[in-house]
């Protein structure tokens, strides 16, 4: 089963183009905004997936549309390249530390979207990141690839381990959810859908 996805998104703010394979690939990300590559190239790394992402937003304004936009976009790829999802695991959870940074994330990929966030980021901004987006981003992303997600921040001191121990955990539940098992015919759902 071929599970590939491309999506086109054009507004007033962005320009985004975006291929994603939920099985293998290369990563190349270029969204102007040097931390969100960074968090965007480990996720596709630790997740095992293709991931190529070319956005050009209004940086000279901030961020935020780049960083929503780009979400939105991720989540529609996952969406798209998970088809009808059958035989896959449904649910991931992970939880990984960075140094002294620890996360935790809970999927249900279920066709619902629901998003909570628990737990601080210190730091206002890392480079021209405003650390705020983060939340923007997963929001953007579970409504668009209907799924629950939750994150759960356990403690953490320094902000960028913080938001890597967050993405590497989104990847690894991710990766979890969207697995195959072996033992699975159909959906994994007593509505015989997803």
């Amino acid at each position: 089963m071929d599970r590939k996805a491309y999506v086109k998104r054009e507004t007033k703010e962005t320009r985004i183009e975006a291929s994603l394979n939920l099985d293998c690939g290369a990563c190349e990300v270029n969204t102007g905004i040097g931390f969100f590559d960074h968090m965007l190239e480990l996720f596709a790394k630790h997740a095992g997936m293709g991931l190529t992402v070319e956005a050009k937003g209004d940086l000279h304004v901030d961020c935020h549309h780049t960083v929503e936009d780009v979400g939105i976009v991720i989540g529609k790829l996952l969406k798209e390249a998970a088809g009808d999802k059958e035989g896959i695991k449904r649910y991931g959870h992970s939880v990984i530390p960075m140094d002294e940074a620890l996360s935790e994330v809970v999927i249900d990929f279920s066709g619902r979207s629901f998003f909570v966030l628990k737990g601080e980021i210190p730091c206002v901004r890392l480079g021209e990141f405003e650390t705020e987006t983060v939340q923007e981003f997963f929001t953007s992303l579970a409504n668009n690839a209907g799924m629950n997600l939750h994150i759960i921040v356990h403690y953490g001191t320094n902000t960028h381990h913080i938001i890597e121990s967050v993405f590497k955990a989104f990847a690894h539940a991710l990766r979890q959810a969207t697995s195959y098992d072996p033992n699975q015919k159909g959906v994994l759902s007593t509505k015989g859908v997803l």
